[in-house]
This record gives C-alpha cells, sequence and structure tokens, in this order.
C-alpha cells in the first residue's frame, strides 16, 4: 500500500450540502476503487492564484489515503469529470 495525497479545488459558488456531497463522492470513489481514506483536511474557501472557469475563488481539500498504484489514476478519471471540482492534484507521499 502506497500513501497518497489528493488536493481538491471545489466551486466555491455552490451550496454547503452540494461541496460536501463532492467531497463524500471523492472518499467513495477512493473506497470503491480499494483505498483507505485516512484524513480529509479541509482549508476553507481561499483565493485562487489565476482565474479558473471566470472563478475567483475556492474551496480546498486535502484527502490523504492508503491504496495500490491503480487506485489514484482511476480516481483521478472519475473526478476530472465532475462538475463542481475546479482543479485536483494525486500526489504519492514518500514515507
Amino acid at each position: 500500500m502506497n500513501k497518497y495525497e489528493l488536493a481538491l479545488v471545489v466551486n466555491a459558488k455552490i451550496e454547503d450540502e452540494a461541496r460536501t456531497a463532492t467531497v463524500d463522492a471523492v472518499k467513495d470513489l477512493i473506497a470503491r476503487f480499494g483505498g483507505t481514506v485516512t484524513t480529509v483536511d479541509e482549508w476553507g474557501k481561499k483565493r485562487l492564484a489565476y482565474e479558473v472557469q471566470k472563478m475567483k475563488e475556492g474551496f480546498y481539500y486535502f484527502i490523504q489515503f492508503d491504496a495500490d498504484s491503480t487506485c489514484p489514476g482511476e480516481v483521478e478519471d472519475r473526478v476530472r469529470i465532475m462538475e463542481n471540482v475546479i482543479r485536483f492534484l494525486c500526489i504519492r507521499r514518500d514515507a
């Protein structure tokens, strides 16, 4: 099992329930592909470095999880098409 971290920037213009549902959907994707979510760190609303899809702010989440090497690719494929996710980045953390 490898350690990974997924950084999500979620649309700041949506309701709190929709934002929570988006993060829960990502956690469910990780679990579906054999990963185990260890921590979810919510940084809150932050200003983006540059405008993305005519948005200047987004909610930042950092999800740490343990998984096999195939899980991040599968999760990225599904997160890429999620409407409320502005940007994402999944990296492998060194032990």
